[in-house]
């Protein structure tokens, strides 16, 4: 994307896009058998009938549509004619986490997950996944993860397994040959769930993959990581949340393993970069990323509240997919908080106008002194009930200190910071021009100085088109065309 089309476009680049899709674990060449296996037909069959589910949608990625077809078909003939199968080729955000709202709009009873996935915990629907079966050379994976392992001279003999879900098939031989090679390596994992049921309470957390969720007591005590996957947010997420431990990690495709910790720093640092962006900003945009996700609406609340506490100016927006044509329409907005799965929480993408941090970045810059030890928090239940209370939000930012400026380290000047939702009843003549002028079905007047917008409209030079109230004269009412746009019929009269 070049810079002159960065925040807009004539849209023919959505028409004319190419997917790239991958032709790692290509189901072109299989056979019936092994392609009916690729997709778990029979487990995912036994599923629907055991839950007896009427109305089942299929949701795919972009990668797997052109396999949708023949799994329809393979699944419709096994579970019968009195059951509906729906297929979403398309999801609101991103395709690893399960599209409950594209679901019930054909009011599905469960969903079939294909693909990658994020394995956030759903609030609606129950959830069979697929993740397929990608092949991987075990032998090659244990022997030079172990050469890894003892390259660096751990003396901790406890290793915590994390690996790809689409992998995920290999794990009891992987984590059996482990520990057939090396005997004193105590290897833990936690096997990924191939269905779940949906949970309504804050206090159920979302059981991650790629995310700090895994604070079973049994882990807690491991510092070394082994990562069976390539390169992807999975592994970028799993590095900044486990910043303190060494991650060796493995390649399928290259059979090859390499420590990758010492990635995090660079990554930290770009998203302390952020904070400190996040600290100068008085108004934020609190993304919708996630509709699917347990627990995000008590998040949303939570920020909300917190960002009212310390008089910042808050807005909720659902956009969808997120590109910077659609973020850029929102121009008084300085900073935006994304609420999403974790895999699809942190956001690099430089073309953006405007900063996007995740919520716990948020926390830590509403800080009086953001002290970061390093800590990265991406699941929403840990985020709620981490110490950044809204009591003490509250006690770090009290009135007496209202009118301190702020050094700005991204500017390296003072600032003074805009409080909204103040108590003071008086309104300074300056801000009335900026104000929102309401009024009810009773003609009674009410101001809102505090408008964010307002204030942005007034520094605006272009402020759209000129009202001139009471200047000019009402023109004459003449008689337009009739009839329809095919034909339209004049007045000859």
């Amino acid at each position: 994307m070049t810079e002159n089309t960065a925040f807009s476009s004539s849209g023919e680049d959505v028409i004319n896009r190419v997917l790239d899709i991958s032709l790692e674990g290509s189901t072109d060449a299989f056979t019936e058998e092994e392609f009916l296996e690729y997709y778990d037909i029979h487990r995912t069959t036994n599923e629907i009938i055991q839950g007896d589910y009427k109305r089942i949608a299929l949701q795919f990625p972009d990668e797997l549509l052109h396999d949708s077809v023949p799994i329809y078909k393979a699944l419709k003939g096994a579970i019968g004619p009195e059951r509906e199968l729906y297929v979403l080729a398309d999801t609101s955000y991103g395709s690893c986490c399960v599209d409950e709202v594209a679901a019930q709009h054909v009011d599905a009873d469960a969903v079939v997950h294909y693909g990658h996935a994020c394995m956030s915990q759903t609030s609606r629907l129950p959830v069979v996944y697929v993740f397929g079966r990608k092949p991987i050379d075990v032998e090659s994976c244990t022997r030079e993860l172990l050469q890894s392992f003892r390259s660096s001279q751990q003396e901790n003999k406890t290793v915590e397994l994390r690996i790809d879900v689409a992998y995920a098939h290999k794990t009891e031989e992987v984590v059996a040959r482990i520990r057939t090679e090396d005997p004193t390596i105590q290897v833990q994992f936690n096997p990924l769930p191939q269905k779940t049921t949906p949970v309504k309470t804050v206090e159920a957390s979302s059981t991650n993959a790629s995310s700090e969720v895994y604070e079973d007591e049994n882990l807690s005590d491991s510092k070394t990581l082994f990562y069976v996957g390539g390169e992807s947010l999975s592994l970028t997420n799993l590095l900044m949340t486990h910043s303190a431990y060494e991650v060796h990690a493995y390649d399928p495709s290259t059979k090859t393993a390499r420590i990758e910790s010492a990635r995090t720093n660079k990554l930290l640092m770009r998203r302390y970069a952020a904070v400190q962006k996040a600290r100068d900003a008085d108004v934020f945009g609190i993304l919708v990323g996630t509709l699917g996700v347990a627990s995000y609406l008590p998040l949303i609340t939570h920020l909300r509240a917190i960002l009212k506490k310390v008089h910042k100016k808050s807005y909720t927006i659902s956009v969808g997919k997120l590109n910077p044509a659609k973020l850029a329409n929102f121009l008084e907005i300085e900073c935006f908080v994304i609420v999403a799965c974790p895999e699809n929480s942190v956001i690099e993408a430089k073309e953006f106008l405007r900063p996007i941090v995740t919520p716990y970045e948020l926390e830590i810059a509403l800080r009086r002194e953001p002290d970061w030890t390093g800590r990265y928090i991406l699941d929403f239940k840990q985020v709620i009930n981490s110490h950044v209370t809204e009591e003490a939000v509250e006690d770090k930012f009290d009135d007496e200190e209202e009118d301190q400026p702020e050094f700005s380290l991204i500017t390296g000047t003072y600032r003074q910071a805009k409080r909204y939702g103040g108590t003071s009843s008086t309104i300074q003549d300056n801000e009335i021009s900026s104000a929102i002028a309401l009024r009810n079905q009773e003609n009674t007047l009410s101001v809102m100085p505090d408008s964010a917008a307002a204030h942005f409209l007034k520094s605006r030079t272009y402020q759209g088109l000129e009202q001139r109230i009471g200047e000019d004269a009402p023109s004459v009412l003449e008689q337009g065309r009739s009839g329809i746009a095919r034909g339209y019929e004049d007045d000859h009269r």
